[in-house]
């Protein structure tokens, strides 16, 4: 349906011009609030305008006074000296904030220091500070930062935080990037005491960490030169005109430290050239101007999202989809990535999804097989559900209402290490991200009641599709399983997960509407026509086989057998929790202790099931509703878990817990 469009944005878009992006951008030193942000959004914004798009700077308030929804603000920051030196039992500089930004702990407050160092290991419970008198020392720490720092210098009085830490993932440890530094920040709320800290390699980390070891006292010297101050935060707008109100977005932060290349200044140079190319192709007649407007925002991560919708509510409701940019740049086999599609959340259901991913296979064949036939693509790619983390989090909370996909490439073994540089770059996965946004914000914004009726035809096959796989894998888990209680319960969860997909399905065709006004009664028909004869059938083949009587329709098990099942969550705020730490510390500690544990028992699951629960939070579902939806989309079965999550979200005064 959109061949032409897609060869022609293809054609015109450069990887080789998003890698020189790339490089300018990533010289620049982009946290959230800060002269080197701006620096980077404004030679953004240079190169929009040179490109002749409608493009502006826009600043918000970075000071602790102002909020936006329910994202307190945060004041602008500057450093320009952070050393850290051991000092006993040898002399030796540690980390240098002039050679290595990632060296610091960002936001790190000024400060001078002359001190012994502790180690505190990971410094996350309060066990471990039994005995310890760590006034006016600095400690060592692979923990979590923020929980270090409250127990070690807010309640235990030390005056700095070195961290020698490395998140895991599953292609790398903390000993595979020995001579790299973590990416940290503090987060200040206004009302703590601010500290310094620093970013040490594994390999130094390991050193010291032999020290201790050998009982050898260990003292350092730090200094540290830096300034907050209520200043500004920055968005960088522009705009390809369309013949009527309603908008598409194409979103990428732009933030994070020198040099953070694929994450994420990737995601602003493929976005930087596909505003490029479109613009291009539409001033030489190429492509026609869409019915919709395009708009391209370049953003500090989430935040920055948040303070532009927050700015301009009465604008969201004219934006129909988003897509993000975020980590697309990988080489794939020096970082270890896949090029994936985000998919959108259960509660967002959208035609966008399905657009994006049929445009897709226009870049997954360019080789051929053997004999010439066929076709495949020669990088990695593929599709996961919906993982939140970005600026799509923000869009496509219902609340927000703007359903937004992600383009991202994951895992990187370099993610948020100073290691993440140019090099790891590869013009050709430039190439496929900004061709492959450009398009699908070009069909979005053009399409009209034909493209819409086309989409809606693909938008059922691909419900179909899923359909067929989920009835195959259940089944052969089905007729796998012992006894007949076993066999009960897996048919009971088919015919949820069928129903649920169904409803997703009829969801999405809806959204169509905001296309042009069809009609959607025979698709909509058909889904669940589909859905039931393919479940029926699937119910009768496991009856026969398994020698089970199943129930036309299957009952499903209530996620919760007790009174809080009963309980409505209304949330008391719009958009996302893009920050939790100020509501966290307005608790007791008795409560914060709570939370500390909840977090810690719950980092065996998937970290995304208090988002998805938040987006099936209406006003109108219960709690025990909301777990089952959250169980549906996601296979985990979460209630008391989400349960304590919701009280602690009451005290913290985020939502709203009543009786039916």
């Amino acid at each position: 349906m959109f061949k032409p469009a897609v060869e022609a944005i293809r054609a015109e878009c450069s990887g080789e011009r998003a890698l020189d992006l790339v490089a300018s951008i990533s010289r620049h030193h982009r946290i959230q609030a800060s002269p080197g942000f701006r620096a980077a959004a404004e030679f953004a914004l240079a190169e929009l305008e040179r490109a002749g798009l409608e493009a502006e700077l826009l600043s918000f308030p970075a000071e602790h006074a102002t909020s936006f929804w329910s994202l307190p603000m945060f004041q602008e920051w500057e450093a320009t000296q952070g050393e850290l030196w051991l000092i006993e039992p040898e002399e030796r500089k540690l980390a240098d904030y002039q050679e290595c930004p990632l060296a610091l702990i960002q936001r790190s407050g000024p400060g001078a220091l002359e001190a012994d160092l502790l180690l505190l290991e990971d410094g996350e419970e309060l066990e471990e500070y039994a005995g310890l008198d760590l006034h006016g020392k600095a400690v060592l720490t692979k923990g979590d930062i923020r929980r270090v720092y409250d127990l070690a210098v807010e309640r235990g009085g030390a005056e700095g935080l070195l961290f020698d830490g490395m998140r895991e993932l599953p292609i790398r440890s903390r000993l595979d990037l020995l001579d790299a530094r973590q990416y940290t920040s503090f987060w200040w709320t206004g009302e703590e005491r601010k500290c310094f800290g620093f970013v040490l390699t594994p390999r130094e980390g390991e050193r010291l960490r032999q020290f201790f070891k050998e009982g050898k006292r260990l003292k350092i010297r730090a200094r540290v030169k830096s300034c907050f101050w209520d200043g500004q935060i920055e968005t960088v707008s522009a705009l390809i005109p369309g013949a009527s109100a309603q908008e598409v977005v194409v979103i990428a932060h732009l933030c994070h430290p020198k040099p953070s290349a694929n994450d994420n200044a990737s995601g602003a140079a493929a976005l930087l050239e596909s505003a490029r190319a479109l613009q291009a192709l539409i001033a030489q007649g190429k492509l026609r101007r869409p019915k919709r407007s395009i708009r391209f925002l370049l953003v500090p991560e989430m935040t920055g999202t948040i303070a532009y919708l927050a700015s301009r509510e009465e604008a969201i409701p004219r934006i129909i989809a988003g897509i993000n940019l975020d980590m697309v740049g990988e080489d794939q086999e020096r970082c270890g990535s896949t090029f994936l599609i985000d998919r959108l959340p259960g509660a967002a259901a959208s035609f966008i999804e399905v657009l994006v991913r049929t445009l897709r296979q226009e870049f997954t064949g360019e080789l051929k097989g053997f004999s010439g036939l066929g076709g495949y693509a020669s990088f990695r790619y593929g599709e996961v559900p919906f993982s939140g983390g970005s600026d799509h989090y923000v869009l496509s909370d219902p609340t927000v209402g703007v359903p937004a996909v992600m383009l991202i490439q994951w895992p990187d073994r370099f993610y948020h290490t100073s290691f993440d540089t140019l090099d790891k770059v590869s013009p050709k996965m430039l190439h496929l991200a900004a061709s492959l946004a450009g398009s699908s914000a070009y069909a979005a914004a053009s399409a009209g009641e034909r493209e819409a009726r086309w989409l809606a035809t693909e938008m059922v096959a691909q419900f179909k599709s899923e359909l067929l796989k989920l009835i195959q894998l259940r089944l052969g888990e089905t007729l796998a399983a012992d006894g007949e209680g076993r066999v009960r319960e897996l048919a009971q969860r088919l015919a949820r997960e069928g129903a649920y997909l169904a409803e997703r399905a009829g969801k999405g065709l809806e959204s169509l509407l905001a296309l042009g006004a069809i009609e959607l009664g025979e698709e909509r028909r058909e889904v669940l026509e589909f859905a039931g004869r393919e479940l029926a059938r699937a119910r009768e083949l496991i009856s026969r086989e398994t020698k089970v009587g199943l129930a036309e329709k299957q009952a499903g098990k209530p996620p919760l057998e007790n009174d809080q099942a009963r309980l409505i969550v209304r949330r008391r705020y719009r958009g996302p929790l893009a920050q939790l730490q100020p509501y966290v510390r307005k608790l007791s500690p008795e409560d914060q202790e709570a939370w500390h544990r909840l977090a810690k028992e719950s980092k065996e699951r998937p970290s995304i099931l208090p988002t998805l629960a938040l987006y099936w939070a209406d006003g109108t579902r219960t709690l025990g509703e909301i777990a089952a939806l959250v169980e549906l989309e996601s296979g985990e079965r979460a209630e008391q878990l989400l349960a304590q999550h919701f009280r602690l979200l009451e005290k913290m005064g985020l939502v709203e817990l009543r009786a039916r």
